[in-house]
C-alpha cells in the first residue's frame, strides 16, 4: 500500500541541535505516535515536514507527490493541529471559521456543523474562552471539515486533564475509521500511545532510533530487558532505559 506520507533523510541544523536524516512513512488508516523527550526533535520534524521551517536536505512525499513542489495542492488534503496554539484569542469561533473556509476548495459546511454539535462548540464564544481540550477539538473540527486525508498533530494532548486526553485519543481512532485518513501525532506522554497508536517512531537527539508497527517496535527493544522482566517493555520503560543508558555512557567518559 502506498504511504500517504513518506519522509526521507530530512535534516535541519540549529546552533546546538541537528535534525539528522530523519526518515519514516505512514500508511492510510494508521495512527503513528512520534515520541521522544522534550527537545529531541519532534516539533522540528513536523515543522520541516510541513515546510514551516526549510529543511536543508531530504524529501517529503505526500499522496505520492513531492510536497515541496506541490505544497499548495497537498495542503488542501492535510489538517494540522498544534497543541497550545493561541490562534486569535480575542476572535470568536465564527469569525475564525469564516476566514479558514476560504482557503479550502473542499470545505464541507454540513460536516463542520456536525462537528460543532459533536464537540459542543458554540461559534459565538471567543477562542480564549475555551478550555485547552475544547481548543484542540475546535482545531480538529476545522481540519476535518475540508476532508483532510492526513492529520498532523503536535502535542495535541499536552496540558489536558486525564478525562479530556482519553476522550481525544478515542476520537483519533474513530476519525481514522470513519474518515479513512491517517494521523501522525507527537507526544511525550507515552501512555497515550498504548491506547491508540498503530505505529511508533522514536526520535532521540535529532535521529530516528526506531520506526515500526507497535508490536515490532516493542520487540526491537528486548535487549533492554533485565532478568526480572517477563513481558514486553512498555513505551515508558523503553524511553527511560534508553535515556538512562545514554546517561551511563556520559558518566563513563
Amino acid at each position: 500500500m502506498e504511504p500517504l506520507l513518506r519522509i526521507e533523510d530530512v535534516s535541519k541544523r540549529y546552533p546546538g541541535f541537528f535534525l539528522d536524516r530523519v526518515s519514516f512513512s505512514l500508511a492510510p488508516g494508521r495512527v503513528m505516535g512520534l515520541i521522544g523527550k522534550n527537545g529531541a526533535g519532534k516539533s522540528t520534524t513536523l515543522k520541516a515536514t510541513l515546510n514551516m521551517i526549510s529543511p536543508e536536505s531530504g524529501r517529503v512525499t505526500m499522496f505520492g507527490r513531492d510536497f515541496f513542489r506541490h505544497e499548495k495542492e497537498c495542503r488542501q488534503r492535510v489538517g494540522v493541529v498544534f497543541g497550545g496554539t493561541d490562534f486569535y484569542p480575542l476572535k470568536r469561533l465564527g469569525a475564525i471559521t469564516a476566514v479558514t473556509r476560504r482557503f479550502y476548495a473542499q470545505w464541507d459546511e454540513e460536516q463542520y456543523r456536525a462537528y460543532l454539535r459533536r464537540f459542543s462548540l458554540e461559534e459565538g464564544r471567543k477562542f480564549k474562552e475555551l478550555s485547552n481540550g475544547m481548543k484542540v477539538k475546535y482545531l480538529l473540527a476545522l481540519a476535518l471539515s475540508h476532508h483532510a486525508e492526513l492529520l498532523i498533530l503536535d502535542e495535541p494532548t499536552s496540558g489536558l486533564d486525564p478525562v479530556s486526553r482519553e476522550e481525544l485519543l478515542h476520537l483519533f481512532r474513530r476519525i481514522v475509521r470513519r474518515e479513512n485518513c491517517a494521523i501522525l501525532f507527537s507526544t511525550h506522554i507515552t501512555s497515550d500511545l498504548d491506547r491508540c497508536a498503530d505505529d511508533i517512531t522514536y526520535i532521540r537527539d535529532g535521529r530516528v532510533l526506531q520506526s515500526a508497527d507497535r508490536e515490532s517496535f516493542l520487540r526491537s527493544f528486548d535487549h533492554l530487558k533485565t532478568p526480572g522482566d517477563t513481558g514486553p517493555l512498555t513505551l515508558e520503560e523503553i524511553m527511560l532505559r534508553t535515556e538512562r543508558s545514554e546517561w551511563d555512557d556520559d558518566a563513563a567518559l
